[in-house]
């Protein structure tokens, strides 16, 4: 089970130490993907994007990114921001504190980056803690349910519209799981908010 959107109240108890919306005054939104980069869908995304001057933030697992280097590069090149999302896709709740340090380590050999996401959105207090001093750890305000192969391609875009306002992170995800979603739902999203005038920027 997830939530689309994060509830007020862990924003509240976690806002000053995790990032779950950016505080802007501006009518501009911040997309992000999970899980990349992946050989057929982060060709399409950095596509879409470009058709729709739309800028996004990539939170890369290190395996991936050690597989598909160029692809990697590509991201950086067009101007999206990348991040850190372990090496191997660890859930924090399951894993032992020094493994999961040593996966993130893993990953930011390959990955330069300030900022990190992690997986699932399970991370423990200790881990958030250790992890503060040295990433701008990263959440989100709508999630795209992009993931949920139980999900309709329709209700992923209406997720993401009809939950989206000014200074909202939004999660999609360049993965093969994600795409039959993703392949519908992303472009339409960037048209409808191109439209209305947002700005899509990278997380800052």
């Amino acid at each position: 089970m997830y939530l689309v959107t994060t509830p007020w109240w862990l924003r509240l108890i976690f806002g000053k130490v995790l990032t779950w919306k950016v505080d802007t005054k501006e009518k501009e939104i911040f997309i992000t993907f999970d899980d990349g980069p992946h050989p057929t869908v982060t060709p399409f995304v950095l596509d879409c994007l470009r058709q729709y001057n739309a800028k996004a933030t990539f939170f890369c697992i290190g395996k991936n990114v050690a597989q598909y280097p160029t692809l990697y590069r590509q991201i950086i090149d067009e101007g999206h921001l990348v991040g850190n999302h372990t090496y191997n896709h660890l859930n924090g709740w399951n894993t032992q504190d020094k493994e999961y340090f040593e996966n993130i380590q893993q990953a930011k050999n390959i990955i330069d980056s300030k900022w990190f996401r992690p997986p699932y959105g399970k991370i423990s207090k200790f881990q958030i803690k250790h992890l503060k001093p040295l990433y701008n750890i990263v959440m989100w305000s709508v999630l795209s349910g992009d993931f949920d192969i139980s999900l309709s391609k329709e209700k992923c875009l209406d997720n993401v519209i009809k939950h989206t306002n000014e200074g909202s992170i939004i999660v999609f995800h360049d993965s093969e799981k994600a795409f039959q979603r993703l392949e519908y739902a992303l472009p339409l999203a960037l048209k409808y908010f191109q439209e209305k005038g947002f700005a899509m920027k990278v997380i800052r």
